[in-house]
């Protein structure tokens, strides 16, 4: 159906449904999908005002009424209803700022991941200079987190409290059960090097995404960071032969 064409972010109006952040439903003509900020999406077929769920979901159908320019929604489970919602067309410069408080909130939640990681580094280095090096990180990643905080605030919005961003995360907050392991200096090192890319990574994509925005204070804030980063990057670089060195040693090897 033409009237339900487009983006449509959905809130929750009652019922037994969970929180709806970020959850928003993409139409295009007979199908669509019902998306989550941090997961896969849902696909479904319209059939009038009703969205019908394809397999696995397939026995749940959101029955649609129109009013004043919204969508009432009710959620229903073999027909009985079981959560209310309502959809409210997004234009652009709206889809960009759900885009931006996306990243923004994984960053803070990567940022989390990492003050974990960072505990279990600074818990097995024995070395004085890569230790003062880890905690001094340890004080900057904090700082980052609390700015994407904040930037989460300027956008009236809070952190989701998302505990895994895909992949990435689910690699960053492993690493600290990693850490317990023998060769303590190399793995250290080498996940330490490895996240540091990665924040990079994320924080070169928020800094664009941002920009588009017209949010240049999220921008700058992330440039900042980024260059925290790579000095952070730089150190253990500038250090691979003493980690081989101090790898080896814990594993009784003398070169």
């Amino acid at each position: 159906m033409v009237e339900l064409d487009g983006v449509w972010k959905v809130e929750r109006v009652g019922g037994a449904l969970p929180p709806l952040y970020g959850c928003v439903k993409r139409i295009n003509g007979s199908r669509g999908t019902t998306e989550f900020a941090h997961a896969a999406g849902m696909p479904f077929e319209v059939r009038g005002l009703e969205l019908h769920y394809r397999p696995p979901f397939n026995l749940l159908v959101d029955k649609l009424e129109q009013q004043d320019g919204v969508f009432f929604g009710r959620a229903t489970f073999r027909g009985y209803e079981f959560g209310q919602f309502r959809m409210r067309r997004l234009d652009n410069v709206s889809q960009l700022k759900e885009q931006l408080i996306k990243h923004i909130d994984e960053a803070y939640a990567m940022e989390q991941n990492v003050l974990r990681m960072l505990d279990g580094m600074i818990s097995t280095t024995d070395d004085p200079e890569i230790l003062d090096a880890l905690e001094h990180h340890k004080m900057e990643t904090q700082g980052h987190s609390d700015r994407m905080k904040a930037r989460l605030e300027a956008h009236d919005a809070t952190p989701s409290g998302v505990k895994q961003v895909g992949g990435m995360l689910q690699a960053i907050a492993k690493m600290p059960l990693d850490m317990v392991r023998g060769e303590k200096a190399g793995r250290n090192a080498r996940d330490g090097f490895a996240t540091e890319h990665m924040e990079i990574a994320s924080y070169e994509l928020l800094r664009r995404i941002a920009e588009k925005a017209g949010d240049e204070e999220t921008a700058r804030v992330a440039g900042e960071i980024i260059s925290e980063e790579k000095k952070m990057a730089d150190t253990i670089s500038d250090n691979w032969d003493k980690f081989a060195e101090l790898s080896l040693r814990e594993e009784g090897v003398t070169v």
